[in-house]
């Protein structure tokens, strides 16, 4: 088959999909074509990975797969087109997420540890109904809490292809080392640093929104913070190793 031909549908069939598509869903698109070489999907998409150089948009490989985006240094034009008000989120809930992050897999309680106050359960809610969170699992202790981790929504969101994308904890000069019983007590905008794109996606910080009103009570951990930890079905959640840099 044509590789230029290829390229042309593989091209179509990333533009035309709403979500990133991955290598085994575009050679799916070729079922019926004998003569597709096994390297054949591959090399449209380094063909389209090139051409795209200097371009406003860009060929980039997620958790999900392929899909063209716009580029960082003109998506502050293009996000002109999108005229309805863009969500904002509080200082706790960002600092909630890169915690699940960069710590998963972890519970409510040891995250109410790290930052010394509670965390609402609107929070929690908050990043489940976006699809960014789920319960992985139960820590195997009295009252067997959950587990929070991200999922592949959380990592393509982000731009990431897996969770090695997120910059070091030790290459982050605007938040010290997460560190049990460590208080987030810095500028706002600490947990924004965390993870590439924070400030773009969202547009800042709204430290009056009410979505954390109560974010900040002083309500006690109900979770232990030790013992095994006896995961449930996954599905796509992304559990890596606790990271220690």
């Amino acid at each position: 088959m044509d590789p230029e031909l290829i390229r042309r549908i593989v091209e179509a069939a990333l533009l035309a999909s709403p979500q990133p598509l991955a290598v085994a869903q575009l050679a799916a698109l070729f079922a019926d074509e004998d003569a597709l070489s096994p390297n054949a999907i591959e090399q449209a998409l380094g063909a389209l990975r090139e051409q795209s150089e200097g371009r406003g948009v860009e060929l980039v490989e997620v958790a999900s797969g392929f899909r063209f985006q716009v580029r960082a240094e003109v998506h502050a034009h293009v996000a002109r087109l999108w005229t309805e008000r863009q969500a904002k989120y509080t200082r706790a809930t960002l600092e909630t997420l890169a915690l699940i992050a960069y710590r998963q897999p972890i519970t409510r309680g040891e995250i109410e540890q790290i930052r010394g106050v509670g965390v609402s359960a609107s929070t929690i809610k908050l990043l489940e109904e976006r699809e960014w969170i789920r319960v992985i699992g139960h820590r195997d202790v009295p009252g067997r809490p959950e587990l929070f981790g991200t999922t592949r929504g959380f990592l393509d969101y982000f731009g990431l292809k897996n969770l090695d994308g997120l910059p070091p904890l030790s290459e982050l000069k605007d938040i010290p080392e997460l560190e049990p019983q460590f208080p987030f007590d810095g500028p706002p905008g600490v947990a924004a640093a965390a993870m590439p794109g924070l400030d773009a996606s969202f547009d800042g910080i709204d430290a009056e929104s009410d979505i954390d009103s109560d974010i900040d009570s002083d309500t006690p951990s109900t979770d232990a913070g030790d013992g095994a930890s006896t995961p449930d079905e996954a599905g796509d959640a992304v559990v890596p190793e606790l990271r220690n840099d």
